[in-house]
């Protein structure tokens, strides 16, 4: 007789975000549609087309460690401090004594991008290896002087397996440890990794989060050469307006999620109030030859995911879409919802959240499957902040503001530049 299927549970949830600094805060803002969308406040953007941000200003990654520990948080770029403190956001909302866990069965899973540098440990670097007559950095001079003037540590601040790294240092968790470098899904793929190593009992216990931050010149001017950014600087919180007709362009935001994710048996032992069950994760790639993005992968992950759960589109109350607020990105990932949901006799609405945050890169993923997990807690789900004039395929519609949630699933989508996709389904724990 085949052993019992081992189920995954979701028992805590921290998010650091530009409209609230833990799970409360943020489902209220959610809920009353505050945007944390405003004028950039980091540095002078004056000469960018694109001068606001998703920005946490007031955010102190020392409140989150304990005193000993803060003199770690020196070799940590702001994504990590971010990841650190969600983490531990988490654990404080799970309840979790972790003097009672396995450690060799606490496993950490992050979702991670690129972590930019600094200007100040960089410039003097550059300007060492600087050659004013071509106008160029000498790679051998780059080598020879440039290397000499960086910290010894500088590498460890920014490689982004160190999100995962630090949080499991902290926290001594000894199990499985991952970093899947994935930008915008991220977040959701760690997540489908720590489902299975759970399910094929190789662990108990995970913490499963991503995080972002692009608030340094470097970044800033690498979204305006190539992000599709936004241009209404006028307007800040009406700027990002996912799947409606007036769109014009994406807004960088900041801040993490991290997810208690754990054995169901484990955590009825040890008390934990549970959220939702994960029943199924989905992941595909899309890209057409040549690169030309199509997104089919969303309608292929979603399908995998809603299989696994043994889910129908008739079963979903609502999916919560990636929606970056540009006319291609969500021009294709309409269509591709249209495929998996157009057929049904009445097609779940969709959700997307960043009008409120903007796009946390590998902080997005969680981050809105959290919302969700929360709808489903409270039994309302939010609104599609900025969606006017929905611009969508019928029968699809898009919830424009809070209504109630009618059925116990929800399926979270999500895509990132280069075309790999994932989804996740999960279900109201109603035990």
């Amino acid at each position: 007789m085949a052993a019992a299927q081992r189920r995954v549970v979701i028992s805590g949830i921290g998010v650091l975000t530009s409209i609230g600094l833990d799970a409360t805060s943020y489902w209220d803002s959610l809920m009353h549609g505050r945007s944390g969308i405003k004028p950039f406040q980091f540095f002078d953007v004056s000469t960018l087309p694109t001068r606001m941000a998703g920005q946490i200003p007031e955010f102190g990654a020392k409140n989150y460690v304990v005193k000993e520990q803060r003199k770690n948080l020196r070799v940590m770029a702001r994504a990590i401090q971010l990841a650190v403190a969600a983490a531990q956001l988490a654990l404080d909302d799970g309840n979790v004594d972790k003097a009672r866990l396995d450690p060799t069965r606490f496993g950490v899973e992050f979702g991670a991008g690129l972590l930019p540098t600094e200007l100040e440990e960089i410039g003097p670097a550059s300007l060492a290896s600087f050659h004013q007559d071509t106008g160029v950095v000498s790679e051998r001079d780059w080598g020879e002087k440039g290397i000499e003037v960086i910290q010894p540590l500088w590498m460890l601040k920014y490689l982004p397996n160190m999100l995962a790294c630090h949080v499991s240092i902290l926290h001594n968790a000894q199990g499985p440890n991952n970093s899947i470098t994935e930008g915008d899904v991220g977040g959701l793929l760690a997540l489908g990794e720590a489902f299975r190593i759970i399910r094929r009992n190789q662990a108990d216990f995970f913490l499963v989060g991503g995080a972002d931050s692009k608030m340094n010149p470097l970044s800033q001017v690498r979204q305006a050469l190539f992000g599709f950014q936004s241009r209404r600087n006028d307007a800040p919180e009406k700027a990002c307006r996912p799947f409606d007709k007036q769109r014009d362009g994406l807004i960088i935001g900041e801040g993490a999620s991290v997810l208690v994710v754990e054995e169901l048996e484990h955590a009825i032992g040890r008390g934990a109030k549970i959220y939702a069950e994960v029943v199924g994760v989905g992941s595909a790639f899309g890209l057409k030859e040549k690169s030309a993005t199509n997104l089919s992968g969303i309608t292929r992950a979603a399908r995998v995911a809603m299989q696994q759960g043994g889910i129908g589109v008739e079963d979903l109350d609502h999916v919560n879409a990636h929606g970056l607020g540009t006319q291609k990105g969500d021009a294709l990932e309409a269509r591709c919802l249209h495929e998996l949901l157009g057929s049904a006799r009445k097609a779940p609405p969709i959700l997307a959240l960043k009008g409120y945050i903007g796009n946390l890169g590998a902080g997005s993923g969680l981050t809105e499957l959290a919302a969700s997990v929360l709808a489903l807690k409270h039994g309302q789900s939010p609104g599609t902040l900025n969606c006017e004039e929905p611009d969508v395929p019928s029968p699809l519609t898009v919830i424009q503001k809070p209504q109630p949630v009618t059925k116990p699933n929800v399926l979270k989508v999500g895509y990132n530049d280069l075309g790999q996709c994932a989804a996740v389904v999960v279900r109201k724990w109603q035990g």
